[in-house]
């Protein structure tokens, strides 16, 4: 199975890397940026191929930033010859957009829910077309020891307004309010607070953004930090007696 991965940032690597260790898939990288592209490549044992390029995969795994999903699945689903799936973090839209533009291959959507770097993990997966190719993803992504689950673009799209956009927003907003204290200061609560501010601020600000632009989930949490601010006694107590 010869594979090609669009988008050459960590996601693309991990997603090839995985495939390269478990299968016996041929990985190729194509990428806006071409030494990008020649890096993964070098990385996982790959090629390089032109953005522009008329040669025809297997499987072609977008692996591009969410706002730009879209386009890049536009401009590949014609060198998918089996299958095409997305990592993007999205599904509801690339899943639309594929079905579009590759209706009769087999498609799926994946989201693996931490950084490449924390790999092993869950990823969900929505199949919506599916077939041997689909199969052998999924099954490479199982036997890395990732936990796979089958949801629906609905309910993955809706979950992630919880546990991204809000999630994210909520660390982003104590971090943005937090004085610089001692840490001899610091109670176990505020202490993991902290540890959720470094690794939050430790990754790509764009990947953040497309987060917060893609998923509402942020204002729900502005308007609760907003109900607890202005809470008297009784009001918090109610409040925290809900949660309890």
């Amino acid at each position: 199975m010869n594979v090609l991965v669009v988008g050459a940032g960590s996601m693309g690597e991990w997603f090839a890397r995985t495939l390269r260790d478990h299968t016996d898939a041929t990985i190729a990288f194509t990428d806006t940026d071409s030494d990008a592209a020649r890096r993964a490549a070098e990385a996982v044992g790959g090629s390089a191929v032109p953005p522009d390029t008329d040669d025809f995969f297997d499987v072609v795994c977008i692996a591009v930033p969410m706002p730009v999903a879209g386009v890049a699945i536009e401009e590949y689903a014609p060198r998918a010859t089996d299958a095409m799936v997305d990592v993007t973090g999205n599904m509801a839209a690339p899943l639309s957009a594929m079905a579009a533009a590759a209706p009769k291959t087999q498609r799926a959507s994946l989201h693996p829910l931490f950084a490449p770097e924390n790999a092993p993990g869950n990823v969900a997966v929505v199949t919506d077309a599916g077939g041997d190719a689909v199969d052998v993803v999924v099954g490479a992504l199982a036997a890395a020891g990732n936990d796979t689950f089958e949801t629906t673009p609905e309910e993955h799209d809706e979950a992630m307004e919880t546990v991204q956009a809000g999630a994210h927003a909520a660390v982003l907003a104590y971090a943005l309010a937090a004085a610089d204290v001692p840490d001899r200061f610091h109670t176990p609560i505020s202490a993991g607070m902290a540890d959720l501010v470094e690794q939050v601020t430790g990754g790509d600000a764009h990947v953040y953004a497309d987060i917060q632009e893609t998923f509402e989930g942020a204002d729900r949490v502005a308007e609760a930090a907003r109900r607890v601010a202005d809470a008297d006694r009784d009001d918090f107590a109610e409040l925290y007696e809900t949660l309890s």
